[in-house]
């Protein structure tokens, strides 16, 4: 399917490797134009040849912390009227009892996880509703749809941000805008390896057993390619996908049990 997106521009970040990268990489096989932002320098550098490279578009790298005001400004000084914007602040899951957090670790996850993001859409909404078209998709994780004991941290920004964009969905979509969440399951990326074997760890047991236990519990029974949740988003971004705005999209390979 031709997804009319050539020559649009998209900002993306978190895009110097694992669901960031995939985004960032089927956008460019669409034909748009990228300014990648992630913390480390190198990592971004050979993402953004990588990209080049394979698709032939253009890549510009932004190094910076997205949860960061000021380096969110450069971000938009490379990019400053982006027709697409993905935002991935990434997935940072230790489990920690709600007793146990702090009002400083609550400000901490509201900047990282909706913060940053909710204020990134307010600067490149009105261009983009000026402009005709604009298409803005969140990274979030699938279990918002079934909080569990342990994450209340995560699950309140995480929320705090699909709440948030349900709001001001109906007030962009009438300017063709749209703004939507993928919630992804089980992705076999390096963030996705760290919080297995730390789950590991932490329950006194394997690295293999954790895998083998997560997989059961998957109904497709493997973890998802990136790519998977790439190509999602690059519909989402579609000319397409103008009537949708709005949702929280799980893409979990069915272990979110729940009709809505």
């Amino acid at each position: 399917m031709e997804l009319g997106l050539h020559g649009r521009k998209a900002i993306v970040s978190g895009a110097s490797k694992g669901l960031g990268k995939a985004c960032a990489l089927s956008l460019a096989r669409e034909g748009v134009d990228l300014t990648i932002m992630a913390r480390t320098r190198a990592d971004l550098r050979a993402a953004a040849d990588e990209i080049a490279s394979a698709t032939g578009v253009a890549v510009q790298p932004v190094a910076g912390d997205f949860n960061v005001a000021a380096d969110r400004a450069r971000l938009l000084d490379a990019c400053p009227e982006p027709d697409i914007l993905v935002n991935n602040p990434g997935v940072r899951q230790v489990p920690t009892a709600y007793a146990d957090i702090g009002e400083a670790e609550w400000r901490q996850w509201l900047n990282d996880h909706f913060l940053s993001s909710v204020t990134l859409i307010q600067q490149v909404a009105p261009g983009m509703c000026e402009r005709g078209f604009g298409r803005i998709v969140n990274l979030s994780v699938s279990f918002i749809k079934f909080p569990q004991s342990g994450f209340a941290h995560t699950h309140a920004a995480r929320l705090a941000l699909s709440g948030a964009v349900a709001a001001m969905a109906r007030d962009l979509v009438p300017h063709n805008v749209t703004v939507n969440t993928v919630c992804p399951g089980l992705f076999d990326t390096d963030a996705l390896q760290t919080n297995l074997h730390g789950h590991a760890e932490r329950g006194n047991t394997t690295y293999e057993a954790i895998v083998e236990d997560r997989k059961q519990n998957c109904p497709a029974g493997r973890f998802a390619d990136p790519s998977e949740c790439g190509d999602l988003v690059a519909f989402l971004c579609s000319a397409q996908a103008g009537f949708m705005t709005g949702q929280n999209i799980v893409n979990d390979g069915g272990v979110y049990q729940g009709i809505f």
